[in-house]
């Protein structure tokens, strides 16, 4: 193995040792979050404002685990980069997290209709590469 590749190797070590704190760090808060609220009563699962919230929470460490599985990727040497699907996957749960966390009441349309051309273009893209990679699969397989 070459001195860089070494490097990178450290790297994506390091960065999957960092992630994983963050991601243990934010479920032992969302656990306490919810189960704290819900035994002070604070918090109404029913309520649109407290389902945005604890929603928005779960899709960032979601977001942050697939984060982490790209980053283990590149760790254990199956792939020699972050792979461009795995970003646009990363991309479309973004934003759909901000379509969960948004209010729609206070949001300009023109905002939203960005948001929606966003998640169609990322969801277009993921679909074309996916396509892609079937096709040179079975390609292989011939």
């Amino acid at each position: 193995m070459k001195f860089y590749d070494r490097f990178e190797q450290t790297i994506a070590i390091t960065l999957t040792g960092i992630i994983s704190v963050i991601i243990l760090v934010s479920v032992v808060q969302l656990i306490r979050n919810v189960f704290f609220s819900l035994i002070l009563g604070a918090l109404d699962p029913l309520e649109h404002n407290s389902f945005q919230a604890i929603f928005g929470m779960i899709m960032t460490v979601l977001i942050a685990m697939e984060f982490k599985h790209s980053i283990i990727q590149v760790a254990l040497r199956r792939d020699s980069f972050v792979q461009v699907k795995t970003v646009v996957l990363i991309g479309l749960i973004a934003i759909a997290r901000k379509f969960v966390i948004v209010d729609v009441n206070e949001t300009e349309p023109a905002k939203l209709a960005a948001l929606a051309g966003m998640a169609i273009s990322l969801g277009v893209t993921y679909w074309l590469l996916r396509e892609r990679e079937d096709r040179m699969d079975e390609s292989g397989k011939s």
